[in-house]
């Protein structure tokens, strides 16, 4: 299977999802379309990963539009997407959801709530790295995922497309390269944290193992 991610900032690289696609022996390529302007071909994918981004989907840039554009493709053929933040609310926004500021900013860990039983064995709870302040509505014909606390849409589920708006894929490295490089974004976040705290956490292993429960499922969708 060739499993084509879409990068959009340096720091938010694509972490435990590239062992998955590993342990599969899955074909990984990953394109910078913020950087280069290059995405993969429809044709050429069989699986596509929209990591997340200091971007918004509202914003005018043309390969923010084009990056929307294979996004539609995929759907158009029945391929399987997982979006992370960024990711996701492009996909949404493909689906004919709205983007929009959540009025809370959300930067650090916290948990997110299970909202159906749709993939089995998926925890009810994580504790989860998030990293945004918009948000996206759930895309007619979708199902609610995930809520946490502070926001009702976490997350959204619609046959094989998956929209998490957090961060399931981090490890300890890439949580650091988040920290060095974007910590000035932890100001004003509801949570309160500070780089130290965010550092610190431990990751727990069930946040891959149901991201791995993720791609698996709409791999075989």
């Amino acid at each position: 299977m060739k499993v084509n991610i879409l990068q959009h900032t340096p720091d938010e690289g694509p972490g435990a999802i590239a062992d998955w696609i590993h342990q599969n022996q899955h074909q990984m390529s990953i394109y910078y379309p913020a950087q280069f302007g290059v995405l993969p071909d429809v044709n050429d994918s069989d699986m596509l990963i929209i990591l997340g981004g200091p971007m918004s989907a509202n914003d005018n840039s043309s390969w923010i539009k084009a990056e929307r554009r294979l996004i539609s493709q995929m759907i158009d053929q029945n391929k399987p997407i997982l979006g992370i933040c960024f990711g996701a609310q492009q996909m949404a926004k493909v689906l004919g959801a709205t983007v929009s500021d959540s009025h809370v900013k959300e930067v650090g860990w916290a948990p997110v709530y299970l909202k159906t039983n749709q993939i089995e064995g998926l925890a009810s709870e994580l504790v989860v790295l998030h990293w945004h302040q918009e948000t996206f509505e759930i895309p007619k014909g979708a199902t609610l995922l995930y809520s946490s606390e502070h926001l009702l849409n976490q997350g959204f589920i619609k046959n094989n497309l998956i929209g998490l708006q957090f961060h399931l894929e981090p490890k300890a490295s890439n949580v650091h390269e988040m920290i060095i490089n974007d910590y000035p974004y932890l100001a004003n976040s509801v949570f309160h944290q500070s780089q130290a705290d965010i550092l610190h956490h431990q990751i727990s292993e069930q946040n891959h193992t149901n991201l791995f429960k993720f791609l698996d499922y709409i791999a075989k969708k």
